[in-house]
């Protein structure tokens, strides 16, 4: 079957193969979990497409990635705020408590289909008008670079494996429970100076990380020879 058809129901897979509808929806689930289909809300469950790559090794934006692989990337605005630096956005931007950042919470969209729920802070003092000036379907990166000179050069990644929670799930149409990404990211500007705290949690059927591994040269002593 061809990425995008849709599976046949539980109902359907129980008459055809003799096997009851608990048996049919837990074959159906196991599908999801290795990525070979996902399912959406009130919809069904379709054959996935070949799992988009995403290399920690460049600094890209969602909508870089997107556009690098074909996709049309969107984005869906659930809110933005300016706030006080919580202890763990501070600690990362180096702000104090009575610091505020601009809080921005979107889920990332390629060609129509829900990608990743992304929540990204900055110091307000870098851009105090962005909320006015920044129009959250498009590229953030692309928005500091234009209107305030910011330019993002590189950044600290840190990936986890998780399960989607009741919100995540709702906002990405995949099951509770399902396999997620989560990314946790520090992005600077030349110099070293952090601009932008990043927590996002991207869907696992979806995606797959790359990178490109070298040898080190390691040399190992033991009992006085080489």
């Amino acid at each position: 079957m061809k990425p995008g058809k849709p599976l046949p129901s539980e109902e359907l897979i129980s008459k055809r193969l003799h096997v009851s509808r608990m048996t049919a929806r837990q074959a159906l689930k196991l599908l999801c979990s290795l990525g070979v289909a996902h399912s959406q809300r009130g919809k069904g469950t379709f054959v996935s497409e070949i799992k988009l790559e995403k290399n920690i090794r460049e600094v890209q934006s969602f909508t870089e990635e997107m556009e690098a692989r074909g996709s049309r990337p969107h984005s869906r605005l659930i809110s933005s705020e300016v706030v006080s630096a919580e202890s763990e956005t501070g600690e990362a931007l180096h702000l104090s408590p009575e610091e505020k950042v601009i809080r921005i919470r979107r889920v990332r969209v390629a060609d129509a289909v829900p990608m990743g729920v992304e929540t990204t802070c900055l110091p307000q003092s870098l851009c105090p008008d962005l909320l006015d000036r920044f129009d959250p379907r498009t590229s953030l990166y692309r928005t500091l670079l234009q209107v305030y000179g910011i330019h993002i050069v590189q950044a600290d990644e840190v990936v986890e494996a998780g399960l989607a929670g009741t919100k995540e799930a709702r906002l990405l149409g995949i099951p509770k429970g399902s396999p997620v990404f989560l990314f946790t990211r520090t992005a600077y500007v030349e110099g070293g100076k952090a601009v932008e705290y990043v927590k996002s949690t991207f869907r696992g059927d979806r995606y797959k990380i790359a990178n490109r591994l070298g040898g080190g040269g390691v040399l190992v002593v033991s009992g006085g020879e080489a």
